[in-house]
């Protein structure tokens, strides 16, 4: 099939790179020049494992182009997704106006019936407007439907080859039949495509992110409430966990929740319910929790320094806002980092891809370590941010060896704490009581 995606960010990169490693004929299409040129020389502007070899292989053999002519890709495709960024606005409700943009150009060049998909995720209602923007500029027939991508940063590739599902949104069902011959090498093991109605599409996408959110914030409070009545947080999940009612996806604490969706996505999904009249109180209960626990690791620190912080040296283990990616919107990290900044606290940091997106944000204000030994040097404290495997096993003499103090404030539990302490540290971890060196 022709295929066209308008935008290369995640999203489109992967969305274009897999549908080509299926023999379809992609063109993805971005405004940014730069972007673009980069691709064409299989640069990519994200770090996600196996997409480099994608889009380098279906180059190579013909199958993926990359451009920036919008119209030109339009015109040459009989179906379009289109995954440009929505942006939240200042009042939590996703900026559309990329995805209108897009919409008028494909109604303006409009040369045979299409297909046109939202991939981006967007509100409830955005189909509608996205066909009515298209409709203002051409009389050819088209179809529009809804396809949200359920890919998880830094395993988005096997996401979309092997998914859970599939889920479309179509307004016929003549465009159902093409989806379903597209999708098809996708699902072959089973896993259901799911076709509904367009505004439950929409619905699903959003519904999904915010009941992940929900789990994660709720296992975080939980873990709060351990530390304070002695019970150990990672017995309690697997109590949980085994629970078919539950189960144990999404119950391991953490610093809170960051990335491209989670904050977006919660923040508007509350929007659209309010618009509505219909409030959604556990979900603001979510954020505020999740606002709360971006500054737990920075609180923990503050307790193991009662006289302050000011003058300390801190280093932090994980700049991006899970592991597998360079991703660093909404990262915890960088919370942590500016909270300790302002106390002034001298911060020395480390993450396997991510420090060159981190210093967009932090610029020179923090010192960037070549290697995870080479941030501990001088620290009176480590902060774990992220859980890159690299930080799964350290050399736990050598880390002693050049820190200033030894104390590790974990915001991943990936240490034993009895073995910490046991080897001279003062380990503060998450749900769990502190363990501390014997004297």
């Amino acid at each position: 099939m022709n295929v066209g995606v308008v935008g290369t960010g995640y999203v489109g990169l992967v969305v274009g790179a897999c549908l080509a490693e299926t023999g379809n004929d992609v063109v993805c299409a971005d405004v940014d020049g730069r972007k673009i040129d980069r691709l064409k020389r299989n640069e990519l502007p994200i770090y996600e494992p196996g997409l480099e070899p994608l889009v380098e292989r279906n180059q190579k053999d013909g199958r993926l182009a990359f451009t920036t002519d919008v119209a030109g890709a339009v015109e040459r495709s009989d179906i379009i997704f289109i995954a440009v960024g929505t942006p939240p606005d200042e009042d939590g409700s996703a900026d559309l106006q990329h995805v209108l943009a897009v919409a008028r150009t494909i109604g303006q060049h409009m040369n045979r019936s299409k297909i046109v998909i939202t991939k981006s995720t967007v509100p409830v209602g955005t189909a509608e407007k996205v066909r009515a923007e298209i409709a203002k500029h051409t009389r050819t027939p088209f179809h529009v439907c809804s396809n949200p991508e359920f890919l998880k940063e830094g395993a988005a590739v096997d996401d979309f080859m092997k998914p859970d599902r599939v889920v479309v949104g179509v307004d016929a069902d003549e465009t159902a039949r093409v989806l379903e011959e597209l999708y098809a090498p996708f699902v072959r093991t089973g896993n259901p495509l799911i076709f509904m109605d367009i505004p439950s599409a929409e619905m699903t996408k959003y519904a999904a992110n915010a009941m992940l959110a929900t789990r994660i914030s709720f296992m975080n409070q939980v873990a709060r409430l351990c530390e304070a009545v002695g019970a150990d947080v990672s017995l309690v999940r697997k109590g949980i966990g085994s629970d078919k009612r539950i189960g144990p996806a999404f119950l391991f604490p953490g610093p809170g929740y960051g990335g491209s969706c989670f904050p977006k996505d919660v923040k508007a999904l509350i929007k659209t319910g309010d618009d509505r009249g219909v409030s959604l109180d556990v979900l603001k209960a979510v954020e505020a929790a999740n606002d709360r626990q971006k500054m737990v690791l920075f609180d923990k620190l503050s307790k193991h320094f009662p006289q302050g912080l000011r003058g300390k040296t801190v280093a932090i283990w994980g700049l991006a806002f899970k592991a597998e990616t360079d991703d660093v919107r909404e990262s915890p990290a960088l919370v942590l980092a500016e909270a300790l900044l302002e106390a002034g606290v001298t911060v020395r940091v480390h993450d396997p891809e991510a420090m060159q997106t981190a210093r967009m944000q932090l610029g020179d204000r923090v010192t960037y370590a070549p290697t995870a030994y080479a941030a501990l040097e001088g620290a009176e404290a480590l902060a774990i941010v992220t859980e890159w495997r690299e930080y799964r096993n350290p050399d736990f003499s050598k880390m002693k060896g050049v820190m200033g103090q030894a104390l590790i404030v974990d915001g991943r539990n990936l240490y034993e704490p009895q073995r910490l302490a046991g080897l001279g540290f003062t380990y503060d971890s998450l749900g769990r009581q502190l363990a501390c060196a014997s004297s």
